[in-house]
């Protein structure tokens, strides 16, 4: 109870930290609803469940070990973002109308680009090689402790999901008039350029 006491917190807290992903949360919720978000945000659990496992199979050291590995998905991850950030800038900052046929079309590109940026980002699979491996207890079998620290993640950022979602779900009652769904969608754009950038400058750590 003692770990558990210790991992939930500091988990959430990664969890709630403002990166692309949630930046996408509150930009999904807001254009095509709460529901939608937490719906979308299934390809980025899928994501990071298939790096969970790349840790505990301990692969994630060689992307520590690996600088021309670590640097590709770093730039092709930045990449994608840029991508991104382009798109919602070109955007025209319309509100989608509130059709659930329209919603069903939108749900798989929207999981799509949550994977897309997960699995983009090196930074996920680093934080789960360095951060959950410190709540192991050594003496007991490993596969079995960091499947449950991987589950209790998961669930906690599907939570950060909904959170982050509704934030979104606030934001739109304020984005009314088309300039203001414009200025939203541009500070979004630059948001997630800024990201890229960070990705791009981001250090590959010591092995």
């Amino acid at each position: 109870m003692s770990t558990w006491a210790l991992f939930i917190p500091a988990c959430f807290v990664l969890n709630l930290a403002p990166g692309p992903n949630n930046l996408l949360s509150i930009h999904n919720a807001t254009h095509r609803g709460f529901f939608q978000a937490c719906a979308a945000g299934t390809g980025r659990l899928l994501a990071f469940a298939v790096m969970i496992g790349l840790a505990s199979a301990g692969l994630a050291a060689v992307i520590q070990t690996s600088a021309v590995l670590f640097t590709g998905i770093k730039w092709g991850g930045a990449a994608y973002l840029l991508y991104l950030a382009w798109q919602l800038w070109r955007s025209n900052g319309l509100l989608a109308e509130a059709e659930p046929a329209a919603h069903s079309q939108s749900l798989w590109p929207m999981a799509r680009q949550e994977c897309l940026v997960a699995a983009g980002n090196p930074k996920a699979i680093l934080i789960f090689t360095a951060f959950l491996p410190q709540f192991v207890d050594a003496q007991q079998p490993f596969a079995g402790q960091f499947l449950q620290l991987g589950l209790a993640f998961l669930l906690l950022e599907w939570v950060a999901i909904a959170l982050y979602a509704l934030l979104g779900l606030h934001l739109r009652r304020w984005l009314v008039r088309p300039i203001a769904q414009q200025v939203f969608s541009r500070s979004c754009s630059v948001l997630l350029g800024l990201a890229a950038f960070s990705l791009v400058i981001g250090r590959r750590p010591a092995a």
